[in-house]
């Protein structure tokens, strides 16, 4: 697990980004990734990930990944595939300041991740996790996924939530999306188009 690119002891509450991994800011075309060389960012990610470095705030990960349960691959399988991703990233000039994952499916096989679990979306495990090793504002905080799940755990979290039409996002909202209990802030095409709306929502008003 990659250690924080910011110091801890930071006195001055930040505010953080939440980030879905697949569908978001990489392609989710090969479905459960185990080889490393599959996994490839979107051609925007990166200058949508600079963009909010740029305005400060803390770029978290937080990713389901029940292949782990699964049998699908394994946690050192993910860990060359996360390498690969802060790879990538670095060469756009981002550094990510934590990757947090949930490796638990209720109906996975492998043992102990074949469970129920707050850690997996939408429970706040990993939200909880990132509060307990980070100070940063909730309500000036965001929550960026393709999925319903995602939009969930930013609401039940606090964050402002945009649900992004990349990835899975369209399927989504053709699953009776409005009708369900969580509704997002605001939906957008891809992660830089949110980048944007978020700057603008950062901007002074007039």
């Amino acid at each position: 697990m990659p250690l924080s690119s910011r110091p801890e002891t930071v006195d001055t509450i930040k505010r953080a980004i939440f980030l879905d991994r697949d569908g978001t800011i990489s392609s989710d075309e090969f479905g459960y990734i185990s080889d490393p060389a599959l996994y490839k960012l979107y051609p925007f990610t990166g200058e949508a990930l600079r963009l909010l470095q740029g305005l400060d705030y803390f770029l978290f990960i937080v990713t389901n990944q029940s292949g782990i349960a699964r049998g699908y691959f394994s946690l050192e399988q993910l860990g060359a595939v996360h390498a690969r991703m802060q790879e990538l990233l670095a060469a756009e000039g981002v550094k990510l300041d934590r990757i947090f994952f949930s490796p638990y499916w209720h109906d996975g096989i492998v043992q102990p991740y074949n469970v129920s679990h707050e850690d997996r979306k939408p429970g706040l495990g990993m939200f909880k996790q990132a509060k307990q090793e980070f100070k940063f504002d909730t309500t000036l905080s965001w929550m960026l996924g393709d999925r319903y799940s995602d939009v969930a755990f930013g609401k039940k979290a606090g964050l402002k939530t945009i649900l992004l039409m990349s990835g899975n996002g369209r399927d989504e909202l053709n699953k009776d999306f409005m009708l369900k209990e969580y509704l997002p802030d605001y939906v957008a095409e891809d992660l830089l188009t949110a980048a944007k709306l978020i700057e603008l929502c950062q901007s002074p008003k007039k």
